[in-house]
């Protein structure tokens, strides 16, 4: 059965206070975000006890982490940076187990010098593909030696946004440190915002046997280009989306849920499922959403 979790920074506190809310929503697993009123886990600030003691609390509150967040431009254009990027990716993969689960999630970036969330025009070049691939050998690389996964988000303004493109790197980085995040609405823009079941079928069609967690938002085609963003304390919880296709959550865009959901339960049956792009009071509507499309399409 499908698990239905969210992201830890939906709701902002203190770890207990944390869990608290989730618990009360109904939730029932986790994405962790680094982010507790608390406990510093901000980069070179992250321990072995520190990353027991989330996990513990977690545990005792039967909340299965199953993937942390590590959001991230890999290939930012200033090369101090993007050092620093890929080294803070490295740490949270070194104490991934400590936490309790293999599994860490960025996206792949881009060379826009405004925005980690716009476009570039390397970012379709060879040579941006080619340094990218390099990251995430190197990634994958230093995960699966220290029993972790590296999962990539693909975004369709990043390096890696297609459902080929997906394919391709996974082609080229064969590697079992290396894996996929499925988030359908990351692959929409407005080329083919117009197609979503055709890309939904191909998507499952050609990345099933990556894919290890799944995402739940919505998209939705809309005339205000510029970035867009809501609530949520970091910047990957708070982003709505850029240029002309809007990233609002569940239930309030055009994604196709019941297709999702049905083939997401037809490939992958006990697959986590975690709510993102929501306001902390949407979210008992996005996942009453959820929970209902999967009871009427997934069993």
């Amino acid at each position: 059965m499908i698990n239905v979790g969210i992201f830890t920074g939906y709701y902002p506190g203190t770890l207990n206070e944390t869990i608290a809310k989730i618990k009360q929503a109904g939730m029932g697993c986790v994405q962790l975000d680094l982010e507790f009123s608390d406990i510093d886990l901000s980069r070179g600030k992250i321990t072995k006890e520190k990353a027991h003691q989330v996990r513990n609390a977690f545990r005792k509150a039967n909340l299965p982490v199953v993937a942390i967040s590590a959001y991230t431009n890999l290939v930012h254009p200033d090369p101090q940076k993007r050092a620093e990027n890929i080294a803070a990716v490295k740490e949270i993969l070194a104490h991934a187990s400590d936490f309790g689960t293999p599994y860490v999630i960025s996206e792949t970036g881009t060379y826009n010098t405004e925005s980690d969330w716009l476009y570039s025009p390397k970012n379709s070049s060879e040579e941006a593909w080619q340094e990218f691939t390099a990251i995430a050998r190197e990634l994958a690389d230093f995960a699966w030696r220290h029993n972790a996964v590296f999962l990539v988000e693909n975004y369709v303004n990043n390096i890696v946004g297609s459902v080929e493109q997906v394919a391709r790197l996974m082609r080229e980085v064969d590697h079992p440190g290396l894996g996929l995040l499925l988030d359908p609405t990351n692959y929409f823009d407005s080329s083919t915002i117009e197609k979503i079941d055709e890309t939904l079928m191909k998507m499952f069609d050609v990345l099933e046997n990556r894919v290890v967690i799944a995402h739940a938002k919505d998209c939705k085609k809309t005339d205000v280009v510029i970035e867009k963003f809501g609530d949520g304390a970091a910047e990957h919880n708070s982003f709505r989306g850029a240029g002309d296709v809007e990233l609002p959550a569940a239930g309030l865009g055009s994604l196709n849920y019941p297709l999702y959901l049905q083939l997401l339960a037809q490939k992958h049956p006990n697959i986590p499922l975690i709510i993102e792009h929501v306001d902390e009071d949407d979210i008992p509507r996005a996942k009453m959403f959820v929970d209902e499309i999967l009871t009427a399409t997934a069993g």
